[in-house]
């Protein structure tokens, strides 16, 4: 059965809207390699003048003077598209993480929680407040000293030109009627992903898990933004499942459930308990029909990677001359190989570092 848990800071001051939708996207990065966390990102918005039956508008049009899919925009407009076409190549000449960092702290500063002393749109500081900011926990214990260090930000920009992005899109969201409610990460590192294999759940559970937590969490945001939404929340299609109605009976077992469809490309169905109602859907190749998927999948992997920063900086730091890694398997085997001594001579526990699965 899946747990509701760790919701993290409370949401936004309450704001009521007629014909308003709030409108939720769920993503992962980090699913298949051996080294570094599992991360599920979500992100929640709350547009003004939509009819909630209509289903959720979209928000590349609605947001089109400030936003663009392509890496490439002469109108210097700010990208958010999937996280594997936005992530810059380590070869090339400019920051693989350019794309991601611009769009997940840019829209990050036009949270509609910032209180008055975080609107000068200045991005966190460190990894570690970001991190905080968004509800994500890396272990950083004796038995992970690879996670203890921390990182300068913004790695691929100037804070100041950040700052002047991120207003400018806070001025185009309001222009448009679009509020940014929540932008929130869980990281899930090799340690408890084995603790959890070992308890009986597999890969993919842990990962929905994660989701019916943020789930939770975007209802507690929706109420406390309006009592009467009913959100609709969209994820990405979970290892090809089709099927959902037995494992969200699990998670909200007083809910009634209504199958809205069952195909092979969308899941959707509304959910109705004694905290009210809401609507959630998994789709194939949803991040490119739902920009609050494609901002849940950037935040996701901007994090992890900066997670495997740290994770780097600290073997490379005992090992001189390690590439570094981006933890998929093929590539994690010659890089734990290479710092077998370190592991061996640091005690660390190969359970908390490398995924079982």
């Amino acid at each position: 059965m899946c747990i509701a848990c760790r919701l993290g800071p409370p949401g936004p001051t309450a704001w009521h809207n007629d014909d308003m939708l709030v409108y939720a996207g769920i993503d992962e990065a980090g699913y298949g390699p051996m080294l570094g966390p599992l991360c599920v990102g979500c992100s929640v918005f709350a547009i003004e003048d939509a009819d909630p039956a209509d289903g959720p508008p979209n928000l590349w049009e609605r947001l089109d003077e400030v936003l663009t899919r392509g890496a490439r925009d002469a109108r210097r407009r700010i990208a958010v598209d999937d996280s594997k076409k936005l992530k810059g190549s380590n070869q090339a000449k400019a920051h693989p993480l350019r794309h991601l960092e611009r769009g997940v702290l840019s829209f990050l500063s036009t949270r509609a929680d910032a209180g008055p002393s975080d609107r000068g749109h200045a991005p966190p500081a460190t990894d570690d407040a970001l991190f905080a900011r968004t509800g994500t926990d890396l272990p950083t214990s004796v038995a992970t000293p690879w996670y203890r260090s921390n990182t300068s930000l913004p790695v691929a920009h100037d804070a100041d030109t950040l700052a002047i992005d991120a207003a400018r899109l806070d001025r185009g969201m309001s222009a448009a009627g679009v509020r940014l409610l929540d932008l929130r990460c869980e990281a899930i590192d090799a340690g408890e992903f084995n603790r959890r294999l070992s308890a009986g759940s597999n890969k993919a559970s842990i990962n929905l898990d994660a989701v019916a937590r943020h789930v939770v969490a975007v209802r507690r945001t929706s109420r406390t933004a309006d009592a009467e939404a009913v959100p609709r929340i969209v994820c990405d299609r979970q290892s090809g499942r089709s099927r959902y109605r037995e494992w969200l009976q699990d998670c909200f077992p007083q809910a009634s459930i209504r199958i809205l469809g069952e195909t092979d490309s969308v899941s959707r169905y509304r959910l109705d308990d004694p905290e009210g109602g809401f609507v959630i859907g998994f789709e194939t190749g949803s991040e490119a029909r739902h920009l609050p998927i494609a901002l849940a999948s950037m935040t996701a992997k901007y994090l992890r990677e900066l997670a495997m920063i740290r994770m780097n900086r600290f073997f490379a730091s005992e090992v001189p001359g390690l590439r570094p890694t981006a933890g998929y398997v093929q590539d994690g085997r010659r890089f734990v190989g290479e710092i077998a001594p370190v592991i061996e001579t640091a005690g660390i526990d190969r359970s908390e570092f490398i995924r079982s699965s």
